[in-house]
């Protein structure tokens, strides 16, 4: 019975992936995305969200700003925890080395 379970939730999940529309992004726009700096891809974000807001798109122009928002805001994201991540090991750095810091075993 358990056989049978497992066979109907992969079906589903097959059923999920099959239904799921296929993303209105080009290779073209998610490369430019990838490379974005920080300051660009929030900027970027900043307009998609004001073109969404503002109305007036149809049902698949307002898909792509939204699927160009996600990529942007997921681009970002990943940036800042990128400078997270170097802040926090400077940091870990810091604090190991402090114990030590202006005494002569630093030198050693």
């Amino acid at each position: 019975m358990a056989a049978t379970t497992n066979d109907s939730t992969d079906d589903e999940t097959k059923d999920a992936k099959a239904t799921a529309p296929a993303s209105s992004l080009t290779d073209k726009e998610r490369d430019q995305i990838a490379k974005m700096p920080y300051e660009e891809a929030r900027d970027n974000l900043i307009k998609a969200v004001q073109a969404l807001e503002a109305g007036g798109l149809n049902l698949d122009q307002s898909m792509h700003q939204w699927e160009v928002g996600e990529a942007l805001a997921k681009r970002a994201q990943s940036l800042l925890n990128e400078v997270r991540a170097k802040l926090e090991n400077a940091e870990a750095e810091q604090q190991s080395t402090a114990a030590t810091a202006g005494t002569q075993s630093n030198l050693e």
